[in-house]
């Protein structure tokens, strides 16, 4: 269960009543409230619940390293998803009042770590792989029925990483990475030569392709991995090169619903600083500005979305998870540390558990 901590101010002593569903949104009007997966100090794996002074609100135990976490608040749950190649996503009630249910998944699939709840709380996707047929498809999951898989459809492509349901609540945005995997050879990629990256656009009430974007074929091995939405419905993307190191190609754009894919130029030197690596997208609050993250290049980078240029270059050591708040955004690190960037109102922090890939504001 989620051992609580006692808020030290008068918003945080009903923080168990205030995350019923109804109630969630009361909390964002007095405190931010974030969720990562992470490493104890101990060497086990968690997660953890924050206030956004970086207060430690709740903590639960994991059997193994988790990645992106899911919160309904109309279902009254989170999902906390194994990194890929990883079999098991854990099911949280953030009230604390139910134990927290283990979701295995199905025979011949893995989970890549990112899931979504359809808008009224009562499905759960999540992208998997059905790594015998190298495909990736998205497991549909009954809410309402302790979790049970009720179906897939397909991901119309390899290895897919995160996805997103657009503003419309009926799209699913989807970033197809390209890399086959399997169980069998751990997180080895066993078809880099012929990756086939590409984000589609999926109708979430049929499992319909509504459409597909791949970048140009001499960019085949630029994997599409991380995605946010801005304030035009943008889908901003960050990708891992898989080619040569000595190669320097670009690793951010956005794509559109109307079919429009483009990559967006950075300077030589930020490029560079990037180490063909981005790991996590997020967009602001009001949709103006999207934030990106290089572990491998200790660097945070922040757009304005309208402009398309960077306005920002920070550095954090190991610098991964990003979320907004009310005027800039969380950044977190697998060295522990918490910081405000992009005009936040955050001090920097230092605990002694480490984050995990992402976090998420909830």
């Amino acid at each position: 269960m989620w051992q609580r901590r006692a808020f030290l101010k008068s918003a945080g002593a009903g923080f168990i009543a205030s995350l019923m569903p109804r109630q969630l949104l009361a909390i964002e009007s007095n405190d931010l409230v974030f969720a990562s997966a992470i490493e104890t100090a101990s060497g086990g794996y968690g997660a953890v619940l924050l206030g956004e002074r970086g207060d430690v609100i709740s903590t639960i135990d994991l059997p193994d390293r988790g990645h992106d976490i899911t919160v309904s608040r109309e279902a009254g749950r989170g999902v906390v998803f194994a990194r890929q190649p990883g079999t098991f996503a854990l099911i949280f009630d953030a009230s604390g009042r139910e134990a927290p249910q283990t979701l295995t998944s199905a025979e011949g699939r893995h989970f890549f770590g990112h899931g979504v709840f359809s808008p009224d709380g009562r499905l759960l996707y999540a992208t998997e792989s059905d790594f015998e047929a190298a495909r990736g498809v998205i497991g549909v999951y009954d809410a309402t029925d302790r979790y049970r898989r009720v179906g897939e459809f397909p991901t119309f492509g390899t290895g897919p990483h995160e996805m997103l349901l657009m503003p419309d609540g009926i799209t699913f945005v989807v970033a197809n990475g390209g890399i086959e995997t399997h169980p069998d050879y751990g997180r080895a990629e066993l078809n880099l030569d012929t990756m086939d990256p590409s984000i589609a656009f999926i109708d979430r009430r049929d499992g319909a392709l509504v459409g597909q974007l791949r970048l140009d074929a001499g960019l085949h091995q630029l994997s599409i991995r991380h995605m946010a939405v801005d304030g035009r419905d943008r889908v901003w993307f960050g990708c891992q090169y898989k080619g040569s190191p000595s190669d320097t190609p670009q690793l951010v754009g956005y794509a559109t619903m109307d079919g429009d894919i483009r990559l967006v130029e950075l300077p030589p030197a930020t490029l560079g600083d990037l180490r063909n690596y981005v790991g996590s997208v997020a967009a602001s609050a009001d949709g103006n500005l999207v934030a990106l993250s290089s572990p491998e290049g200790d660097l945070l980078v922040t757009f304005d979305a309208e402009q398309q240029r960077p306005v920002l270059i920070e550095t954090l050591r190991n610098g991964c998870g990003l979320a907004p708040d009310r005027t800039g955004f969380l950044a977190t690190s697998g060295k522990g540390a918490m910081v405000g960037i992009a005009g936040a109102e955050r001090q920097s922090r230092q605990f002694d558990f480490l984050f995990d890939n992402h976090i998420l504001r909830i």
